[in-house]
């Protein structure tokens, strides 16, 4: 079993940086695909980006995203990052992190855990 727990989330303006980081609990992260989703008001849930288990070797991001963020993982410290530049005021959300046992993929049906989100409010 995987928890998962979100950080990094604020406010920023139009143009500016903000990290995200999960950090997960248990000895198997490293077995784990991760994921990154986010969910605006009144929007369905969209992928964001996702990396591999173990060394994190491939990684998958939305059109929407491509470019300007970057995802990552750090198994030694259990944790997973999402770098996010150049940020719109269309990325305003809630940014889930999500772990699955299967492999590298986009549908949220697939990710069996999840972590409660952060806030990323993005000022124009």
């Amino acid at each position: 079993q995987l928890q998962l727990v979100e950080s990094g989330g604020g406010l920023v303006q139009a143009g500016g940086s903000l990290r995200l980081s999960c950090a997960a609990s248990g000895r198997t992260f490293i077995m784990y695909t991760m994921g990154w989703f986010r969910q605006a008001p009144g929007k369905e849930r969209e992928f964001v980006a996702a990396i591999t288990r173990s060394s994190g070797s491939r990684t998958l991001y939305a059109d929407s995203v491509k470019g300007r963020f970057t995802i990552s993982r750090d198994n030694a410290k259990n944790t997973m990052y999402l770098q996010m530049n150049s940020l719109k005021p269309e990325d305003t959300a809630v940014y889930y992190c999500a772990g699955a046992r299967a492999g590298l993929g986009s549908t949220d049906t697939s990710y069996e855990y999840w972590g409660q989100g952060t806030q990323v409010t993005v000022s124009s």
